[in-house]
């Protein structure tokens, strides 16, 4: 079969907030073969994503991301990394663009596998997937307090696991920072793991970052993560060796399978963390999970939005054994629980299941989403180069 269309809708909730919280908006991605449709979403803001679709070409390798998906065959996971070749190929200076092609990825992922009847954790290799052990992910609260009482409920839930992230962490001093960090282990209990998110706050400041250490050994922190700007190789080398050690964790922001291996390579990391929402889907995601199994790096998915975001993210590493910590999305806005029909749920035991019905195996909701979608024209002269489609 071939690609017969590719159709972007731009979603969002009615308020947008100056927090972290990517689940306020999403770029979905719809495509059309054979009679059937694949879903995906890009994590990246939604406009300049949909621009770097249809955008006039600047130059050989500045071409819409459009040039090299529509009308191409799609029967075989092959053609889905031909496409991805082709889209690096012919739009590598445009820097929108693997942002753009991550949710097209997805959703020709989730097309080939409901056209072959299959879950796509088979089409990239897995004989099976295994249970994850998910871990509450959300942001810390605006006091020590705060924090407490969310690390109580996340426990009370049954999560093995939380990560606090963002919120007030690296804005104020060392010693405030700590009171959240204490405030975090004392809601969970000794018996479970906890994350650290900093968000990139201290930029490339190791001075920052190592006035926190002792803090975080002291929380029993299982790692920390995003302390500096992505790809900061240096400042993540030096304080992987800083006394005491705490286990560091990064690469979401990585936006290609080169940048994730740099981080891989130089920057001291325990855990590299991928959205495939970003690095380029499920086929760059895939890749950087297969070099971390070969260097004895644990693979971790990066996720913050809705369940079909969860199920690309998972996809990768599914069948990965020894890798079983998942990040999960507690509290996304509406726009994101609404996204599909179908959801993915802990289970009695707290653990997860990527789901293995064809496809990503989850359903959009299509009429449930009607009330997020944000009506857009993109005109480049006279001619009119998007107009929000019918979802």
């Amino acid at each position: 079969m071939k690609i017969e269309s590719v159709d972007f809708f731009y979603l969002r909730m009615p308020e947008v907030l100056d927090i972290g919280d990517g689940s306020q908006d999403a770029a979905l991605v719809r495509i059309r073969a054979g009679g059937l449709e694949g879903w995906g979403e890009c994590e990246a803001a939604p406009l300049p994503t949909i621009a770097a679709y249809v955008c006039p070409m600047s130059h050989s390798a500045c071409k819409p991301v459009s040039y090299a998906v529509e009308g191409m065959a799609l029967n075989e996971p092959a053609d889905i990394r031909r496409i991805a070749d082709t889209v690096h190929t012919h739009s590598f200076d445009l820097l929108q663009a693997d942002h753009t092609l991550s949710g097209i990825d997805i959703a020709l992922w989730d097309l080939l596998g409901k056209k072959l009847g299959e879950p796509v954790f088979h089409l990239l290799g897995y004989k099976q997937a295994y249970a994850k052990t998910p871990y509450a992910s959300q942001l810390f609260g605006d006091t020590p307090e705060r924090t407490y009482e969310k690390a109580v409920l996340a426990g009370a839930s049954g999560y093995h696991a939380v990560k606090f992230g963002w919120g007030p962490i690296g804005r104020q001093d060392a010693a405030a920072d700590a009171l959240h960090f204490r405030a975090a282990r004392e809601g969970l209990g000794p018996d479970r793991y906890l994350m650290v998110d900093i968000g990139t706050v201290w930029k490339e400041d190791t001075d920052a970052a190592e006035k926190r250490l002792k803090a975080l050994k002291d929380a029993d922190v299982y790692w920390l993560e995003e302390p500096f700007t992505n790809m900061a190789l240096g400042a993540y080398r030096q304080l992987s060796v800083s006394e005491p050690t705490v286990r560091l964790a990064a690469g979401e922001g990585c936006n290609n399978y080169v940048q994730a291996a740099a981080m891989m390579d130089y920057a001291g990391l325990q855990f590299i963390q991928i959205d495939t929402g970003r690095i380029g889907g499920i086929t760059q995601a895939k890749r950087v999970a297969d070099t971390a199994a070969a260097r004895g790096m644990t693979y971790v998915n990066h996720t913050f939005t809705s369940h079909l975001a969860l199920s690309a993210s998972l996809q990768p590493y599914a069948g990965l054994e020894k890798d079983i910590i998942c990040e999960y999305p507690v509290e996304p806005q509406q726009l994101a629980l609404d996204m599909t029909t179908d959801r993915i749920l802990p289970d009695a035991n707290g653990q997860i299941r990527i789901p293995e019905e064809a496809g990503l195996g989850l359903t959009v909701n299509t009429g449930g989403l009607q009330k997020y979608v944000l009506n857009i024209e993109i005109r480049v002269g006279e001619r009119m180069v998007y107009q929000t489609p019918s979802l």
